[in-house]
C-alpha cells in the first residue's frame, strides 16, 4: 500500500511538522511516494515550461519546497534525535534524494528557459530578488552539472552520491566517538579542582550511565568528550594525568577501529577534486568559491595571511607569559597541550578576577532569553514572547517563541533547543530554517527557524546556568535566526539565509555576539539566579578587560583551520607523497605557537568541512567577521548610550542586513547599512591587535 498524507505525516507538505507524530518508520514510505510523484511533476514541468517567472520559476519552487519540506524534517531529526532507526531509514533513502537532487540540477530544459529569461524581454520588469535566482539557478545548474553529458555525467552523479553517503557516516563516526569514551571518577583525589555546576552535571550523567546511587557530594561523577562536561574539565581539573588522558581522546576522536574517518577524508578529498576537475575547475577551493562573495583562492589567503601575521607575535608572547605564570606558582615541567586551559584559566583568575564559575549563577537561561528579546526590541523593534504548546516539539525541553512586530502583527516563529543530549545530538550549534518565507496561494507563507545549542543542561531544581561562551553562542545562533525570520522578501529563493553567499552569511550572528559586551545590554540579561541581584560592576568590567585574553591565541587557531581546509582543498593531492597529517604540521610552522602531537587527529572529527556547507569555507568566519565588526563599528559610532542613535542604526540594521537576504549582493547590502565597503580596521580593533 502506497503511503498518504493520512498515513504518513511526512507527506503533509506544508506548515508545521507534527513531531509528535512523526516516526522512524514513516521515512522510506513517504519519501518513496514523495519522490515518485515530485519525479511526475518535474517530467510535466520539463515538457510544458515557459521562458517567463510565472511559467518555470513558481513550478519549480513548488517542487523544491514541497521536497525540502520533509527532507528538513528528516535532517533536523538526525542532528537533535538520532537513533539506529532513523540513521537506517536515512540511509536508505538518501540514494534516491541524490538521485533525484542531480536529476533537478541537471535538466536542461529547466536551464535553457532561465537562460532565456534572462536573454528576453521580461528580464527588465524583475525585481533585484528575481533576477538574484534567476542567476543563481542557471549558476547552480552549470555547477550541479548541467552541462555534461555521457561518462562525464555519470562519472559526477556517481560522485555526488559517494559523497552524499561519506558525509553521513562521518558525522555518525564523530557522534559515536564521542558518546564512546567516558572516564569515571570515584575519589575526592581525581574530582581536585572541579567545580562545583561540573560535579552536578558529571553526577547527573554518571546516574544517567547505571550509577543510580551517584550524588554530587559522594560521585561517582562521569566526564565525557561533550563540550559542556571536556571544556570545564580542562580548565579546573588539577590532575594532570587526567587531562592529559581527555585531551588525548578528544584529539583522537573518529581515528581508529570502526569509527576511524581517514580513510573517509581521504576518498571525499579525492572526489571532491575530480568533481571539480569534470566542471572544468582546477581545484576544488575554486568551485567552491565560484559560489562566494571571497572573488578568488588568493583573496582568502591574503586574508589569512594579514590575520596570522597580526596574531603570531601575540600569540607566542602569550604562550611565554603563560609558561612564567605557571612556573611562577611551581609548575616545573614543559607546559603541554593538556595544561594550556588549565593555567590560562588560572592566569585569568589572578589577572582579572575572573572564573567563569563565578560568573555562571548570573546566567541562568530564562533571565539570559529576556535580555536577549529586550535587545532585540530596542534594535529592531520586534516582541518576542512564549508560545509554549502552540508547536510540537521533538523533545520536552524544546521551547516555541512567537515574534511580532511593530504594529503588533506575527511575522515570524522559532524553536530553541538549547541543552546537550550527547547520547542523540550532534555537538555545537545551528540556526536552520523550519518554514521559509514565501509565498502559499496568494498569501504570505511566515518563517519558522530552528535554534540548536549545547549549553549546560538543568541539573535538579536549577535552571541551565551558563558559561559566558554559551550566552555568546545563543546570541550568535538568535543573529543567524533574525536574518531568517525578519526578512521581507516574498520569494522563497531569496528570502532570509537562502541565497546570501555563505562566506556573508555569519554576518549577523557574529554581530549579535558583540552585544554580550555592551554594558546596558549585559546588565538586562544576567542576575543573579537565586538572588535577583544584577551583575555587579566589577565583574562587567572584568568581563570586558579579559575579552581579549589570550586572543592572539584564539585568532591563530581559526587561521589554523581555515588555512588547512583551503590548503587540503586546494593543493594537496590525494594519495600523493604528502598525508593529511604532512600538510597539518607544514601549516602548524607558521599557524601554531604549541606544535600539534604527532597523534592528532582533529581533522577526524572537523565536522564543519567534511560533513557540513563549510568545504574550502571555513574562512568565512574570518570573512564575515570583518564585515560584522565594521558594522558593529557603525552603532559605536553613533554611540552605543545614546538611545535615538542606537534605535535609528538598529532599524537601519534590520532594513539592510536582515531584510534584504539574499536578494541582492552582500557587497551591495553591506554598502547599504554602512555607506562604504568594509575595513579590516574594526576587528582588529576588536580583537585587541591594534591600538583603539
Amino acid at each position: 500500500m502506497s503511503a498518504t498524507v493520512q498515513t504518513n505525516p511526512l507527506l503533509i507538505g506544508q506548515g508545521l511538522p507534527p513531531f509528535d507524530a512523526i516516526r522512524p518508520e514513516h521515512i522510506v514510505p513517504g519519501i518513496e511516494e514523495l519522490l515518485s510523484t515530485l519525479t511526475s511533476d518535474l517530467e510535466h514541468l520539463e515538457a510544458t515550461v515557459q521562458p517567463t517567472w510565472e511559467g518555470s520559476v513558481e513550478p519549480l519552487t513548488k517542487i523544491e519546497e514541497r521536497l525540502g519540506w520533509s527532507w528538513s524534517i528528516i535532517g533536523h531529526l538526525m542532528g537533535v534525535k538520532n537513533s539506529p532507526e532513523l540513521r537506517e531509514a536515512y540511509e536508505t533513502v538518501q540514494p534516491g534524494l541524490v538521485q533525484f537532487g542531480n536529476r533537478l540540477g541537471q535538466s536542461k530544459p529547466l536551464y535553457q528557459a532561465f537562460k532565456q529569461i534572462r536573454e528576453g524581454t521580461q528580464w527588465q520588469q524583475l525585481t533585484s530578488a528575481q533576477k538574484r535566482i534567476v542567476d543563481a539557478a542557471i549558476r547552480d545548474a552549470e555547477l550541479s552539472g548541467v552541462g555534461l553529458e555521457g561518462e562525464a555525467k555519470e562519472a559526477f552523479n556517481q560522485i555526488q552520491q559517494q559523497l552524499a553517503e561519506l558525509s553521513t557516516k562521518f558525522s555518525n563516526h564523530v557522534l559515536d566517538a564521542t558518546k564512546a569514551f567516558s572516564l569515571t571518577l570515584s575519589t575526592s583525589e581525581e574530582i581536585e579542582g572541579l567545580p562545583q555546576s561540573l560535579l552536578a552535571l558529571a553526577a547527573q550523567a554518571a546516574k544517567e550511565a547505571d550509577h543510580e546511587e551517584a550524588t554530587v557530594e559522594n560521585g561517582p561523577w562521569r566526564i565525557t568528550l561533550d563540550y559542556p562536561s571536556y571544556v570545564p574539565f580542562m580548565q579546573h581539573s588539577r590532575r594532570r594525568d587526567l587531562r592529559e588522558k581527555i585531551y588525548r581522546a578528544f584529539i583522537t576522536r573518529a581515528a581508529s577501529g570502526d569509527l576511524d574517518n581517514q580513510p573517509l577524508i581521504e576518498r571525499i578529498l579525492e572526489l571532491r577534486q575530480q568533481m571539480s576537475n569534470i566542471l572544468g575547475y582546477d581545484t576544488y577551493a575554486e568551485l567552491s568559491i565560484a559560489r562566494k562573495m571571497a572573488p578568488s583562492v588568493s583573496a582568502v589567503e591574503q586574508l589569512m595571511e594579514e590575520l596570522r601575521s597580526a596574531s603570531y607575535k601575540a600569540a607566542t608572547r602569550e604562550l611565554e607569559e603563560l609558561t612564567t605564570f605557571a612556573q611562577d606558582h611551581g609548575f616545573t615541567d614543559d607546559v603541554k597541550q593538556w595544561d594550556v586551559s588549565f593555567w590560562a584559566e588560572r592566569m585569568r583568575e589572578e589577572q582579572y578576577g575572573l572564573n567563569d564559575e563565578e560568573l555562571r549563577p548570573y546566567f541562568p537561561l530564562p533571565q539570559v532569553l529576556e535580555g536577549l528579546f529586550t535587545l532585540a526590541h530596542r534594535l529592531f523593534g520586534i516582541t518576542i514572547a512564549a508560545a509554549d504548546g502552540e508547536a510540537p516539539v521533538w523533545h520536552p525541553d524544546v521551547r516555541y517563541f512567537q515574534v511580532t512586530g511593530e504594529e503588533g502583527q506575527t511575522i515570524a516563529h522559532f524553536y530553541l533547543d538549547p541543552y546537550s543530549r550527547p547520547a542523540e545530538k550532534r555537538g555545537g550549534a545551528w540556526m536552520d530554517d523550519c518554514v521559509n518565507r514565501g509565498q502559499s496561494n496568494g498569501q504570505v507563507r511566515l518563517p519558522v527557524a530552528y535554534l540548536v545549542c549545547n549549553q549546560s543542561p538543568r541539573v535538579e531544581d536549577k535552571p541551565s546556568l551558563m558559561t559566558f561562551r554559551e550566552v555568546e553562542t545563543l546570541f550568535h545562533e538568535f543573529g543567524h535566526g533574525l536574518q531568517h525570520m525578519l526578512t521581507t522578501v516574498d520569494y522563497s529563493g531569496a528570502a532570509g539565509i537562502n541565497n546570501v553567499e555563505w562566506d556573508a552569511v555569519e554576518l549577523p550572528s557574529q554581530f549579535m555576539e558583540n552585544w554580550c559586551y555592551h554594558r546596558e545590554t549585559l546588565l538586562t540579561l544576567a542576575r543573579h539566579y537565586e538572588t535577583g541581584q544584577p551583575l555587579p560592576d566589577d565583574l562587567f568590567q572584568k568581563i570586558v578587560a579579559a575579552r581579549n585574553f589570550m586572543t592572539g591565541n584564539a585568532i591563530l587557531r581559526q587561521v589554523n583551520f581555515g588555512w588547512l581546509d583551503i590548503e587540503l582543498h586546494h593543493r594537496y593531492q590525494p594519495g600523493g607523497e604528502e598525508t593529511i597529517w604532512d600538510v597539518r604540521d607544514r601549516l602548524a610552522e607558521k599557524t601554531a605557537v604549541l606544535k600539534p602531537l604527532p597523534e592528532d587527529a582533529f581533522l577526524c572529527a572537523f565536522g564543519h568541512i567534511f560533513a557540513g556547507g563549510y568545504a574550502a569555507g571555513y574562512y568565512s568566519y574570518f570573512w564575515a567577521e570583518v564585515l560584522s565588526a565594521d558594522a558593529f563599528a557603525a552603532f559605536e559610532e553613533a554611540g552605543l548610550e545614546n538611545e535615538q542613535a542606537i534605535t535609528a542604526t538598529g532599524r537601519r540594521f534590520r532594513d539592510t542586513v536582515l531584510s534584504l537576504g539574499g536578494s541582492r549582493h552582500p557587497m551591495e547590502v553591506f554598502t547599504s547599512f554602512r555607506g562604504r565597503e568594509p575595513s579590516t580596521q574594526a576587528l582588529l580593533r576588536h580583537r585587541g591587535l591594534v591600538a583603539a
